[in-house]
Order: structure tokens, then C-alpha cells, then sequence
């Protein structure tokens, strides 16, 4: 095989021929919107990967324009001709961090946190005991006083300001491996915890796991579950991803579930799509079809469970941020402002925009800080349009960023950012 075609089968190449250049996909495209240039729009990609896979242009080329590209897939969901702009995308990624000249250091840097840190449930702990006693020490706000969070890299000091109250590792420690409250369950279910979602977000997983019990189903934790690879493949190693959904297929396979429910829109699109990352016909794209068949949103279950009842009015006006991921990629749109509706003395307000990207996009909005923010106040304007006491969201990442978009905007005393789980767990669910 010549150099230029195994390029091109990386690229997808094929692909590339069903976008008609149409432009229909502009005006969803949150970049090209804030950077207001053709390279920056999904078809300026897609063209600029064709001509690199034709050899008329270097991988160089490609590497801002698509390091700038947010991932959120709203093109698709305007695309006449079913591009599969997600699949250009990570041929692209993949052919860019294979050819990128990286230094010693930097090697090192990424192979300890795709191979080591994510996919570790213990590191994942580790950081999540270490964020709690920054924060329970006092030194937290020493750090800040005397603004040595400052000195953290890429902004990150940003997003420590807006982190949630970490439980104690004792805290953490209580949680077992099966619960059950109800017999017969309505629904034999396994969690996915997530790792970024498990270590700064321990709370909400809780929460999730009380509201499917008091729905009456029976829950499961499996012990080998790992990463869901989403960071692994936006990175472009997706061989690593490839061996991450291998291993959490396999882990819960081994439970017999009706239901495989994660809390992150991220990670939900990641899983929903594990069987593209095998050969049809194969072995394994089959055992990812059954996983896929499977996997299920937080929301979608608890409606399809239809298990709960709503008994505090909360007498708030919140707007619902959905997850671009969850929205474009899971297709799941109905269940969380379903849910939302049930909750008494909630008035819920739409966005002028509510589908427009918040900027998080994974990591995103610490490689590409500036031009997160830029996308961020564009989301906040929408936000303070509405003039909510709430904002309601599904994923981590989204979370994370609403807060910070809640302070940057100078609203923090006023508007609160939660996720999904929590304002129900707000609202005093109890069994029908």
C-alpha cells in the first residue's frame, strides 16, 4: 500500500466526498462563528482534509483548524447529505498526533496521563482525596489569598475557583459494589462512574445512584470498568481508545443489566459509538453492538422507569444547558426537560440558543482557553437573556463551565450551576 493511500484510509477520505459544501452547516458552527474564518467552519475542514489526503497540502496545515474544532458535532445535526463529520474529524486527529514532533518531555507528559492517570480508578481517587484536603486544610484559600493558584498552567487556576465540595476519602469508602432496595427490581442496571466525573463530581454519582434505587431498580458498579477513551480519542490516539472500550465492554459483560447508565454526556456519546471502532463482522463489533444496545442516559431511564415522584416545590426559574454530545451524538433531547417538568414550583425558560456549544468540549477549554471564553461569554449573554435562578446541566465538563461562565459574568451571587441529578435529588424524589 502506497504512503498517500494509507493516508487517506486514516483521513477517511471517502468520507470527505459526501460533504457538498453547502454551507448549511455555518451558522450551527460555534467557532466559525467567534472566529469568523472558512478554515474554522466544518466544511473548511473537511475540504482542507481532502487536499491533504489528495497531496496538495501538509498535515501542518490541518493542525490548527482542527485543534481549534470544539467536537460538538451541531454540524451534524444540520447536514443534508449525513456527512460523517465526527468519524473526518478523528482520522485527522489521529494523523496529527502521529506526525507531531513532540519532545522528550512531552512524550512522557501524555503517556502518563492516557495510560496512567485517566484510565486509573486509583489515581482518580488519589485526586479526588488530594482536592479534599486542599480544600478542607485551609490551604485553599491561603493559595488564593496570596494568588499562588496563579501560577498554575493553562488557566487551570480558573477552574479551581469553581470546583464543588469534595466528600472525604471515609465518605468515599461507603460505596459498595451492588445496592438493591426494592424486590423484584424493576431493573437490574450498571453504573457508569465516569473518571473526571467519579473524582470531582463523587456527589452527583451518589445522587445518581439514589435516584435509580428509589425507581426501583437494582444497581451494579462494575469493578473493571475504566476511562470511556472520549479524552483518549479527541487526543487522536484512538488505539488507546480502542483498548479502553475493549476493556469496558468486557467488564460489563459480566453482569446480565438491562441498562448500562452513565451521567456524562461525553462519555455517553464515547460508548454509544464503540462499535465503529471495530471491523464489521468481527468479534468484537459485535459484543460492542450488544454494549452499545444497551447504554442509556441517566434521564432516559429514570423516564422510561417512570419510578418517581416529585415533593418539594423548589420555586426556582432555571434554563437547561443541554450537553452538545448528549444532544448530537446520543440523540437524547426529551427525557431531561421532561424530568425537569415534573419538579413543582420549577419555571422552566429555553435559551434563545439553547443547543449552541458552552465551550467545555472535553478539554477544549484548557488547551484553547481564550477562544473557550470567547465562546463562553456568547453562551452567557444567552444565559443572563433569560434571567434564571439555575442552570441545569448533564455533563462535567458543561458543568464546570456554566460556573465558570456564571462568575466571569458576574452572576455567581445570583445564578447557580448544577447538574441534572442534583436538582432532582433537590426536589425530594420518593417511590410511586
Amino acid at each position: 500500500m502506497s504512503n498517500l493511500k494509507a493516508l487517506q484510509e486514516k483521513l477517511k477520505y471517502d468520507n470527505t466526498f459526501d460533504c457538498v459544501q453547502c454551507g448549511y452547516c455555518l451558522p450551527a458552527c460555534p467557532t466559525y462563528e467567534t472566529m469568523e474564518r472558512e478554515t474554522h467552519s466544518p466544511r473548511g475542514r473537511i475540504n482542507l482534509v481532502k487536499m491533504v489526503a489528495e497531496g496538495k497540502g501538509t498535515v501542518q496545515d490541518l493542525e490548527k483548524p482542527i485543534e481549534k474544532c470544539l467536537g460538538c458535532m451541531a454540524c451534524t445535526t444540520v447536514c443534508p447529505t449525513n456527512v460523517q463529520y465526527g468519524q473526518i474529524l478523528e482520522g485527522a486527529k489521529r494523523v496529527i498526533d502521529e506526525q507531531k514532533v513532540k519532545s522528550p518531555t512531552q512524550k512522557k507528559l501524555e503517556q502518563f496521563l492516557f495510560q496512567s492517570f485517566f484510565p486509573s480508578q486509583k489515581w482518580m481517587n488519589t485526586l479526588g482525596h488530594a482536592t479534599w484536603l486542599y480544600q478542607k486544610s485551609g490551604f485553599q484559600k491561603v493559595a488564593q489569598t496570596f494568588g499562588w493558584t496563579k501560577l498554575a498552567p493553562n488557566h487551570l487556576d480558573a477552574f479551581e475557583r469553581v470546583l464543588p465540595d469534595l466528600p472525604s476519602p471515609k465518605e468515599r469508602k461507603k460505596r459498595v459494589k451492588r445496592y438493591m432496595r426494592k424486590r423484584p427490581a424493576s431493573a437490574k442496571v450498571a453504573f457508569f462512574t465516569g473518571c473526571i466525573m467519579d473524582s470531582v463530581f463523587f456527589e452527583s454519582n451518589e445522587n445518581t445512584i439514589e435516584l435509580l434505587l428509589r425507581s426501583g431498580a437494582e444497581v451494579v458498579i462494575p469493578e473493571q470498568q475504566t476511562c470511556c477513551g472520549a479524552l483518549h480519542a479527541h487526543s487522536g490516539k484512538i488505539s488507546s481508545s480502542v483498548d479502553l472500550a475493549k476493556k469496558n465492554i468486557a467488564a460489563f459483560e459480566e453482569e446480565n443489566v438491562d441498562y448500562i447508565v452513565n451521567n456524562a454526556g461525553g462519555c455517553g456519546a464515547r460508548m454509544i459509538e464503540y462499535h465503529h471502532l471495530f471491523e464489521k463482522g468481527s468479534a468484537w463489533y459485535e459484543r460492542a453492538l450488544t454494549f452499545v444496545s444497551k447504554v442509556k442516559d441517566i434521564s432516559e431511564v429514570l423516564v422510561e422507569l417512570d419510578g418517581l415522584e416529585f415533593k418539594r416545590s423548589l420555586d426556582k426559574t432555571i434554563t437547561y444547558q443541554p450537553s452538545c454530545h448528549m444532544t448530537n451524538v446520543q440523540k437524547v433531547t426529551e427525557p431531561p426537560l421532561e424530568l425537569i417538568g415534573k419538579i413543582p414550583g420549577v419555571q422552566l425558560k429555553e435559551m434563545a440558543r439553547p443547543d449552541f456549544c458552552c465551550g467545555s468540549a472535553g478539554v477544549y477549554n484548557i488547551v484553547n482557553y481564550e477562544d473557550s471564553m470567547e465562546i463562553l461569554d456568547v453562551k452567557m449573554e444567552d444565559v443572563c437573556g433569560v434571567n434564571p435562578d439555575g442552570i441545569v446541566t448533564s455533563n462535567p465538563g458543561c458543568l464546570l463551565q456554566m460556573k465558570l461562565g456564571v462568575e466571569r459574568s458576574g452572576k455567581s451571587s445570583q445564578i447557580d450551576a448544577v447538574h441534572l441529578v442534583d436538582l432532582l435529588i433537590e426536589a425530594d424524589p420518593q417511590p410511586k
